[in-house]
C-alpha cells in the first residue's frame, strides 16, 4: 500500500499544475484528445482534454451553457435540448481552436441505481492460476442481472477464497471456491437512449457514458478515503447523488429527486418573488448558519445598482420575466437577511433528512460510518458544512477540485467536479466487467477492438495493484 500504482503515478502527473511555458510546450505534444460532457438541470458543460506521450492532461477548451430542455438531469425536450449541448461543444472547440466528433458524457439522471453480484466458480483445492481468474470475470459478466435496465459499470470490488474475504492477489494460493463481489451501476434504458439522442441531434457522437459519482470521486476523494469509507454527495439542481466507497470501490448509490433547487423555490414562494430573483439571493446572501448580524443586515433583492427599480430576468425555459417586489421588503426592494437565512436553513434541513435516510441504507451510519464529501453546485452555499455536519452527525468536508493544466480557476469548483473528474477517468478509465460479454448492449469503449480474454488478464493485474 506503500508504493504508488501506475494509475495513480499517472493521475499525479496529469493533476500536477504546470508553468505557462510547460502548457504551451505540451499542447505541441498531444496525442490524444477527449471531449467531455456533463448535462445537468442547472447547466451544461463541455470540456476538451488532450492527453500527451506522458500521460500529461491539458485542458484546450471549456465552455458552459444555460441548461435547456433537461429536467432532473433527464431529457425532457430533445430539440432544446440539442441546441444547448451544441452551444456548449461548439464554445469549447473555439476555445481549444479544434474539433471533436465523439464526447464522454456524465450521466446523474434520477434513473441511476446500482446493486451487488457475489459470483464464484469451483477451484477444487488446487492453486488458483491466472485462467481461473479470466474464468470468473467471465462467468460474473454472464451472470449480471440488469432486470431490463442498462449496466453502465460492473467493477470487481474484491475477491473470495472459501471464508476468507477481501483477498487482494488470489493467484497461487489454494482453495475450494474462487469467487468476486461486484458492484454493479445501472441506468434506465430509455433515459439513456434519450440522452444519446440529443447528443446525437447535435450532430456529435457518443463516445461513452459514465456514472456521474465515479467521474466525481476522481478528484473529490483521495485513496485513503475510498479504502477507508467514505460518502460522496453531490448536490445537483433537481437530483442529489448519494454514494459510498468502501474498500477502495463504489459501495452503493442513491438518488434524490431533490437538490440546492429546492432552496431555491423555498425562497422565490416564500417572498413571493421570481426565480431567477430567489437564485441571486440564494447565491449571493444566503447561508446555512446564522449570524448575530442577520436582523439588522438589509439584503437588495435585485442587487444594489438595482435596488427600488424593475429588472428582467428569464425563468428555467429560458423565457423572459420581470422581477416582482418581495413580501415583505421595505421601499427599496430589500429584505432582512435572518428570514432568508430560515428559509435557506428549512430547505436544507428537509434535504439534509433525505441524505441521511440514504446513507443508512447503505450501512453508512454508527461508529463504522467515515467522512462525508460534498460537492456539487448545491455544495458552494455558505455555511453548508457546519450545518451538514451538524444534521447528519458526522464529519463533512466540501471537496477541494485540485486543477490540472488548463483548467480555468471558475472550473476548479465543487459545481464542476463531475466534468473534472470525467476528464481524468476517460483518460485513465479502470477495467468494468460489463465490457466482457454484454452483447445485447450498446457499449462504446475508450480504446481500439475488445478483447475479453485480455480484459480479464489486465483486471487481475490490477487487483492486485489496487486492492
Amino acid at each position: 500500500m506503500g508504493q504508488k500504482t501506475a494509475a495513480e503515478a499517472k493521475s499525479a502527473k496529469s493533476t500536477a499544475k504546470p508553468s505557462r511555458s510547460s502548457v504551451a510546450a505540451a499542447r505541441g505534444r498531444i496525442i490524444r484528445t477527449y471531449g467531455a460532457l456533463d448535462v445537468g438541470s442547472f447547466r451544461i458543460s463541455a470540456m476538451i482534454i488532450g492527453e500527451t506521450e506522458m500521460g500529461e492532461l491539458l485542458v484546450l477548451g471549456s465552455s458552459q451553457r444555460r441548461s435547456r430542455g433537461i429536467n432532473c438531469g433527464d431529457i425532457a425536450h430533445v430539440k432544446k435540448a440539442a441546441e444547448a449541448i451544441r452551444e456548449a461543444i461548439a464554445q469549447a472547440e473555439d476555445d481549444a481552436q479544434t474539433s471533436i466528433q465523439d464526447v464522454w458524457i456524465a450521466y446523474s439522471g434520477a434513473g441511476l441505481g446500482s446493486d451487488c453480484a457475489s459470483v464464484s466458480i469451483p477451484i477444487d483445492g488446487r492453486r488458483v492460476e491466472t485462467e481461473d481468474v479470466r474464468d470468473l470475470m467471465r462467468d460474473a459478466a454472464e451472470k449480471i442481472q440488469p432486470f431490463n435496465r442498462f449496466v453502465l459499470h460492473a467493477q470487481p470490488a474484491h475477491f473470495t477464497l472459501d471464508q476468507a474475504h477481501h483477498v487482494e492477489d488470489p493467484c497461487g494460493l489454494y482453495a475450494e471456491h474462487l469467487g468476486v463481489e461486484v458492484h454493479v451501476t445501472l441506468a434506465e434504458g430509455a433515459l439513456l437512449k434519450n440522452l444519446r439522442e440529443a447528443v446525437n441531434n447535435a450532430h456529435y457522437k457518443v463516445a461513452g457514458v459514465v456514472a456521474a459519482p465515479l467521474a466525481s470521486a476522481q478528484v473529490c476523494l483521495t485513496r485513503e478515503e475510498r479504502e477507508l469509507g467514505v460518502a460522496l454527495v453531490e448536490i445537483g439542481c433537481d437530483v442529489t447523488t448519494v454514494s459510498v466507497f468502501y474498500r477502495g470501490m463504489l459501495a452503493g448509490l442513491s438518488m434524490l429527486r431533490m437538490g440546492s433547487n429546492s432552496v431555491t423555490e423555498g425562497i422565490a414562494s416564500h417572498f413571493g418573488i421570481r426565480e431567477f430573483q430567489a437564485e441571486r439571493l440564494k447565491c449571493v446572501a444566503g447561508s446555512a448558519s446564522a449570524s448575530p448580524t442577520d436582523h439588522s443586515e438589509m439584503i437588495p433583492v435585485d442587487g444594489p445598482s438595482n435596488a427600488g427599480s424593475s429588472v428582467h430576468g428569464t425563468d428555467r425555459h429560458g423565457n423572459r420575466v420581470t422581477g416582482q417586489i418581495a413580501i415583505g421588503a421595505d421601499e427599496q426592494n430589500r429584505i432582512p437577511r435572518a428570514p432568508l437565512v430560515a428559509v435557506v436553513t428549512q430547505s436544507m434541513g428537509q434535504l439534509m433528512s433525505r441524505i441521511d435516510e440514504a446513507l443508512k441504507s447503505h450501512g453508512f451510519s454508527g461508529p463504522l460510518a467515515g467522512q462525508v464529501v460534498m460537492t456539487g453546485g448545491g455544495a458552494e452555499l455558505h455555511g453548508l458544512a457546519e450545518f451538514a455536519q451538524g444534521a447528519l452527525a458526522r464529519p463533512v468536508r466540501i471537496a477541494r477540485i485540485e486543477p490540472f493544466a488548463g483548467l480555468p480557476a471558475a472550473q476548479a469548483t465543487p459545481a464542476a467536479s463531475t466534468l473534472a473528474g470525467l476528464c481524468l477517468y476517460v483518460a485513465n478509465p479502470p477495467e468494468d466487467i460489463s465490457q466482457i460479454s454484454m452483447p445485447h448492449q450498446d457499449v462504446h469503449r475508450p480504446h481500439g477492438n475488445w478483447n475479453p480474454f485480455a480484459a480479464a488478464a489486465r483486471m487481475w493485474h490490477a487487483a492486485r495493484e489496487n486492492f
